[in-house]
């Protein structure tokens, strides 16, 4: 099993929900982050003042897959995610050891 983690734009989380789901993911773990990469933040105007935003919102997506479709996932989210423009995010992949579903029991793949 593999722990997919992705940190995208907020704009584009329903559009990769609807493609993880077409592909067979199950499960999604959404927040609400703030943080910033090489771009280091972004100067905005409001009202006639201008301010340095050094943190700029994103949204951070978790999921646990099968190694079957793993690879899938993860083209499928990075190509539905994608603008082509700067900060569009990153995807971390970590191998997961174990997962128990609470109510039952189950472990493994029968848990996710």
């Amino acid at each position: 099993m593999k722990l997919i983690i992705a940190v995208i734009k907020p704009f584009k989380l329903e559009e990769v929900r609807e493609a993880l789901t077409t592909i067979g993911v199950q499960g999604l773990m959404v927040s609400e982050v703030k943080g910033y990469g090489r771009q280091a933040g972004h100067t905005e105007i409001y009202r006639g003042a201008e301010y340095v935003v050094n943190f700029v919102p994103k949204v951070k997506l978790e999921m646990v897959v099968e190694d079957s479709i793993a690879d899938r996932a993860i083209e499928t989210l990075s190509s539905t995610a994608k603008t082509g423009k700067i900060g569009d995010g990153k995807i971390f992949v970590l191998d997961v050891e174990q997962a128990i579903r609470v109510r039952t029991g189950e472990t493994g793949a029968d848990a996710i």
